[in-house]
């Protein structure tokens, strides 16, 4: 099986909640010589069940989590577990992935949840030296050996037989262990879903006392303010029945101030009469002027309706001006480049820009009659132009004959940005034949 570029699964599992005996390697070396590939043989325990993403790797002795591996090769998964010969595995590792230093390193078995399942002794990569090289001995030294070597291959299928035995009990032990955690940590859990709902009960049952003790020392000073205005009340009464022996004369007065009343609201009967006629005529006045504020908000409408078109045009001027100045510093940048043009071919023609009979005008007055669509004209054509006409600059137009300016002569300059013209002869070149009319007027110096 070949290393793949994708990461294993790891975790950042401590190492005290990994299974080391559930998996384990076989014929270890002590060493391995550099250079070399180096195969790994494992055995499944008969609890262990491999999954398809596991893995070995080959860790630095003293690692703390399975993210520390040197290198990896994915584990092949037997295709029936129930066979014996399934148990044992063996997976190579190629030289090119194998660690260059002599540090102690072991092979570690994880599972596709980055659990430790199983690690081997501690082996280095480095070359055989004069230690592990054989000694001859005599026959009977041999014989001695061979005697020896039996009792210890003896003694080591002894301890085989009680390591598979104590593993197959500790795997037990660990599976019940497992399941008696699994078993405490729901009782736990249980626990403390119940702590909390004893808490949240007890702060319930502690509220509601505390709300009981406010109503009763609510209720006792209540009972205490009733009572002293039910003395209030008894008093008030006692002062209500003195008041009302005064009020009973007192009606007897105002029952004759009633007639004296009733006198006086005939009276004001009449005034109320001629109010409400003076109310009517006001009432008129009213509707008149909202008659005319209505008419003063359709007006004030009108004129807000007409600033909003006005601003509306003020804002599409802006614009305007704003693409109109973009324009400009556009066309003054290609002006700017067409100078540097002019000049090249000048310098490039051997003339002195100076020496010649007639100049580009560089003048306010002179870019006047220069082609509309350039802020500085055309390059080429503007050698036969000058700030102020002369027979050598103005010539006549070869259809009307006439020596000023005519429409002829600004339909030729509106065309001349598509066509260059010799400096020299006149003679006129298409826009797209630059290089020909830089040649050209190369000749001419020569």
């Amino acid at each position: 099986m070949e290393e793949t570029i994708k990461d294993p699964p790891t975790s950042a599992v401590l190492l005290d909640h990994c299974h080391f005996s559930q998996v384990i390697f076989n014929s270890v070396e002590k060493f391995y010589i550099p250079g070399g590939d180096v195969t790994c043989h494992y055995t499944f325990t008969q609890h262990f069940i491999p999954r398809r993403k596991d893995w070995i790797g080959i860790f630095r002795v003293g690692w703390k989590t399975t993210r520390e591996y040197y290198t990896f090769m994915w584990v092949t998964l037997p295709i029936d577990l129930n066979n014996k010969s399934a148990k044992q595995q063996e997976v190579q590792f190629k030289a090119y992935y194998l660690p260059k230093d002599d540090e102690y390193y072991q092979f570690c078995y994880v599972d596709e949840d980055g659990v430790v399942r199983g690690a081997s002794i501690p082996f280095q990569f480095r070359p055989e030296n004069e230690e592990d090289i054989l000694v001859v001995t005599t026959q009977g030294e041999v014989e001695e050996i061979e005697q020896h070597n039996k009792e210890l291959c003896k003694e080591n299928q002894e301890l085989k037989d009680s390591c598979v035995s104590l593993q197959k009990q500790n795997s037990d032990m660990q599976a019940e262990l497992q399941k008696k955690q699994e078993e405490l940590e729901t009782l736990q859990s249980i626990n403390k879903k119940l702590e909390l709902k004893v808490k949240e009960q007890k702060d319930y049952w502690e509220t509601e006392l505390l709300q009981l003790k406010e109503q009763n020392q609510k209720m006792s000073s209540e009972n205490e303010k009733m009572g002293i205005r039910v003395d209030q009340l008894q008093a008030q009464l006692s002062t209500q029945e003195k008041e009302m022996e005064k009020l009973v004369q007192a009606d007897q007065d105002k029952t004759e101030q009633l007639e004296q009343l009733k006198k006086e609201n005939d009276h004001l009967f009449l005034s109320l009469t001629e109010q409400r006629k003076d109310q009517k005529k006001l009432e008129q006045t009213v509707e008149q002027m909202k008659q005319n504020e209505t008419t003063a908000m359709k007006k004030q409408q009108e004129l807000m309706d007409e600033n909003f078109d006005l601003s509306k045009r003020l804002s599409e001027n802006k614009i305007i001006c704003n693409a109109l100045q973009r324009e400009k510093e556009r066309l003054e940048g290609e002006n700017d480049l067409l100078k540097r043009e002019n000049s090249r071919l000048l310098s490039y023609m051997g003339l002195d820009f100076n020496s010649l009979p007639y100049q580009v005008p560089t003048s306010d007055e002179g870019g006047a009659r220069q082609n509309p669509g350039l802020a500085y004209g055309n390059p080429y054509s503007g050698i036969q132009e000058s700030s102020s006409p002369s027979p050598l600059s103005i010539k006549k137009c070869p259809i009307c004959k006439a020596d000023d300016i005519c429409d002829h002569t600004l339909e030729q300059q509106q065309m001349q940005p598509l066509c260059l013209n010799c400096p020299i002869c006149d003679k006129i070149f298409p826009a797209t034949e630059k290089q020909i009319f830089e040649d050209h007027v190369f000749c001419h110096s020569l």
